[in-house]
């Protein structure tokens, strides 16, 4: 399931992309088959099957195909699955002309395309269907009934990961209050080690807020955790379902004692090279596309076409971001800085045209080149907001520990945050990824920000 100092990608899902995958290079060598291409050797189309099975991941990916913190259907799966067929099967026949078996492989098209799109809804529905609930279900008991008790079921039941079970509650001696359904809590004929056992459970969710005052079996529940069982709590559980860490059930200690928060030279060697390859690339294929926005604001409201405005960037430290005017030039004409609201009347045409495609943020890529922002980070806020914020949310300085992104966690993960209820939501995301970055959830992040980018989620 991942270790907690890294970013958790949950076994079952690595076990259904796996899958998938592996039925994608499969289907390839059946359509061979059933054509009886004799002439083709296996070894000759492995490498573009392989190319094909990859598109098909990583399409699925971008679609959010492999979140866990969503429950998917068979119908927006099958719908999704069309898209990436859509992408994927013509990028993998034109990758073919590069291998000696290309031409076999481009002939088959029609049968591997169609055997590989019929083949994943079947997979889909067997593996977290069936295979995993049956033949590999994760058991877990809740431990409390409490508000907490039902937030954690109310979250598995939302998000359904494969292959978890909630086999129940245990009730405590010195809680009272009782929330969940009375059936579900598990009948007590024991110690909770003798429960665990009989019940044959995988994994405990301490579902409980005030643990002082020996609350907590800490007894049972070291003897379970040395019998191999797992024990989380809410916030390790917020984090490996949701992609999030609740302020709410966060404590300091659980910051400065957890795993996590990784800084190291090797890791910001690589980080800043990513940057850098990403930003010029990036830059190279959009030169004309800014170009053209520069033209059309000229036109529409006059110079200048980029606006500075000042943020706060790592280690609290004030940076001026750079932007494409998208609203009026009187937009704060009282010197008051604002959110910006749905509809908001200050944006211009092609400004809101900018804001929901997210081209208003190009030239952003010129500060990541400098060194003042990263290509994923959490968003970089006005120091006025910054200021209201740290005062009333905790934790809120600890997203200036990292650089200031582009795209972040939180953008891909929730909406546009636009007053302080909304801003501890976005914070929560935010210390999901100062706590977890690597370099493989920055790509995943750039996957997910092309998603959002082409549905306009979001944007303001």
């Amino acid at each position: 399931m991942g270790t907690s100092s890294r970013w958790h990608f949950p076994g079952a899902t690595a076990f259904q992309l796996a899958t998938e995958a592996f039925w994608v290079v499969l289907a390839v060598f059946l359509a061979f088959q059933l054509r009886g291409a004799s002439g083709a050797s296996f070894p000759s189309i492995f490498v573009p099957a392989m190319i094909f099975a990859i598109l098909m991941v990583a399409m699925l990916s971008a679609l959010g195909m492999y979140r866990s913190d969503r429950k998917i259907g068979i119908g927006a799966y099958s719908y999704r699955l069309v898209v990436a067929t859509l992408f994927a099967v013509p990028l993998a026949y034109l990758a073919a002309e590069a291998f000696p078996g290309g031409r076999a492989f481009q002939d088959a098209v029609r049968d591997w395309a169609v055997l590989a799109f019929i083949g994943l809804v079947i997979v889909r529905k067997l593996v977290s269907g069936w295979v995993l609930k049956t033949l590999l279900p994760h058991r877990v008991l809740v431990l409390g009934t409490g508000p907490e008790a039902r937030v954690v079921e109310a979250s598995l039941t939302a998000t359904e990961p494969p292959g978890v079970k909630l086999v129940g509650y245990y009730e405590l001696n010195k809680t009272q209050e009782c929330v969940v359904p009375r059936n579900r809590i598990v009948s007590r004929t024991g110690l909770l080690e003798d429960t665990v056992r009989r019940l044959n459970v995988d994994e405990i969710i301490v579902a409980v807020r005030e643990q002082r005052g020996g609350v907590l079996p800490l007894r049972s529940l070291l003897e379970c955790r040395l019998a191999g069982v797992r024990v989380t709590d809410l916030a390790r559980f917020f984090e490996r379902v949701h992609g999030q860490i609740p302020i709410d059930s966060l404590k300091a200690s659980w910051l400065i004692y957890g795993h996590g928060f990784r800084q190291n030279w090797w890791r910001t060697f690589v980080k800043r090279t990513f940057d850098i390859v990403v930003s010029l690339a990036m830059l190279a294929m959009t030169a004309p596309l800014m170009v053209l926005c520069a033209i059309i604001i000229a036109f529409e409201t006059g110079f200048p076409v980029v606006y500075r405005q000042e943020r706060v960037g790592l280690r609290g430290k004030g940076f001026d971001v750079l932007k494409f005017r998208s609203m009026r030039k009187d937009a704060e004409k009282d010197g008051k800085a604002q959110w910006a609201k749905v509809q908001d009347s200050r944006v211009t045409p092609w400004g809101r045209v900018m804001r929901r495609t997210r081209l208003d943020e190009l030239p952003q890529l010129i500060n990541v080149l400098r060194g003042e922002m990263s290509f994923v980070g959490p968003r970089p806020e006005r120091p006025v907001f910054v200021e209201m914020l740290t005062e009333q949310v905790p934790f809120y300085a600890v997203r200036h520990s990292v650089k200031p992104g582009l795209t972040g966690w939180a953008q891909v993960r929730y909406s546009y945050g636009a007053d302080v209820e909304q801003s501890v939501k976005k914070l929560e995301f935010d210390l999901y990824y100062v706590k977890n970055h690597t370099l493989l959830l920055d790509i995943l992040i750039l996957i997910e920000t092309a998603r959002v980018v082409a549905s306009g989620d979001g944007a303001r």
